[in-house]
């Protein structure tokens, strides 16, 4: 006997293409695209037999035609999986920024109070903080290695910036004060030069580094400004003379293996003294051309350096002095101001566009 009553579920149609088992057995029944709209036929593996089809962005429209490299990928799938990524560069300058400010508003405060304050009160400050940074660097610093040796705190590098500064700042108001060498500066740059040689050595510092350098520079000008000669010519004589000296200073000690990583240091800072002599002489109104002809043999010299060695610094040196140069002769003897506006708009901003594109080439150093 049949129960009376209504059926839960409405009865639906069986379609015709699945009332006879038999069609789902033939593969020929796949190729019609009405035939897709069943799941099952999904399941044959004959339809994903051929990967060409895969390959070909007709047959699957929502593929895209742009391909990411390893490098670009991972730290996208990083942040997709809400992994931290590093700061370090940026907040490496952020601190060494800090620092210099630091230091900046310590020295204003010197030159500024320092007839109220006194010259023991000023002394006495500078001194505990030179004595304190210095204290904690021999302290905690490891033993000495030819070889790059890591900071053994966090706070190690900057610690021994501050400390070189405040010598710096320390040592300029002795003398401002008590004038022990009877103004001759010449030698306290030389002094702090060998100074800060010996710490950038001693704790591994390339900022530290770059001080002495640029001291013994600062030495090599006051020097030469003690000179009744030409001192134009003079200056720019010597500044070959220093950046040869630098050059093959910095090479002889990577040779003997002793911090071999300090000589991008010297090549950088060899590379900007010389390009600002050379340019000097571009800019004179007589014999400029003798000095751009080497200022164009240094460019390429800086870009083959830099495209060999990968190191996107001195691609731009050659790129940013070379500009400076060249924009030197061309606008030379122009004096409408129009035109020399309109050429700096038009060429800086081709030339910033050119620089990004291959600081994308390089991509971030290590």
């Amino acid at each position: 006997m049949q129960r009376k009553g209504k059926c839960p579920l409405p009865l639906q149609p069986i379609p015709k293409s699945n009332r006879n088992p038999k069609n789902n057995r033939n593969p020929k029944n796949n190729r019609n695209p009405k035939n897709n709209r069943n799941p099952k036929n999904n399941r044959n593996p004959k339809n994903n037999r051929n990967p060409k089809n895969n390959r070909n962005p007709k047959n699957n429209p929502k593929q895209s035609l742009v391909v990411y490299t390893e490098d670009w990928t991972q730290p996208l799938a990083g942040l997709s999986r809400g992994e931290p990524f590093s700061l370090f560069l940026e907040l490496n300058v952020l601190l060494y920024a800090g620092v210099l400010a630091f230091v900046a508003g310590l020295g204003w405060t010197v030159s500024t109070w320092s007839q109220q304050l006194g010259d023991v009160l000023v002394l006495t400050v500078l001194s505990t903080i030179l004595i304190a940074c210095f204290w904690y660097c021999f302290s905690r610093a490891p033993a000495w290695s030819p070889a790059e040796t890591p900071a053994p705190s966090t706070i190690f590098d900057y610690v021994l910036y501050l400390g070189s500064l405040v010598w710096s700042i320390e040592l300029a108001y002795v003398e401002n004060r008590f004038h022990l060498l009877s103004g001759q500066l010449d030698f306290y740059l030389l002094a702090t030069a060998g100074l800060f040689f010996f710490l950038a050595y001693r704790f591994d510092n390339r900022f530290v580094l770059s001080l002495a350098l640029s001291s013994l520079a600062g030495w090599f000008g006051l020097t030469i400004s003690h000179w009744s000669a030409d001192q134009d010519a003079a200056y720019r004589q010597y500044a070959l003379l220093y950046c040869l000296l630098v050059g093959v200073g910095g090479a002889l000690l990577q040779r003997r293996g002793l911090k071999p990583h300090f000589l991008a240091t010297y090549l950088n800072i060899v590379a900007n003294v010389l390009f600002c002599s050379l340019l000097s002489g571009v800019f004179n109104r007589q014999g400029y051309g003798l000095w751009f002809l080497a200022l164009l043999i240094a460019c390429g010299a800086s870009l083959v350096w830099g495209l060999a060695r990968r190191h996107f610094a001195f691609v731009a040196y050659a790129a940013v002095y070379g500009y400076v140069g060249v924009s030197s002769m061309f606008l030379r003897g122009v004096n409408d101001e129009t035109a020399v506006l309109g050429y700096f708009v038009v060429t800086g901003v081709a030339m910033l566009v050119a620089l990004v594109q291959i600081g994308r080439r390089f991509g971030r150093p290590a």
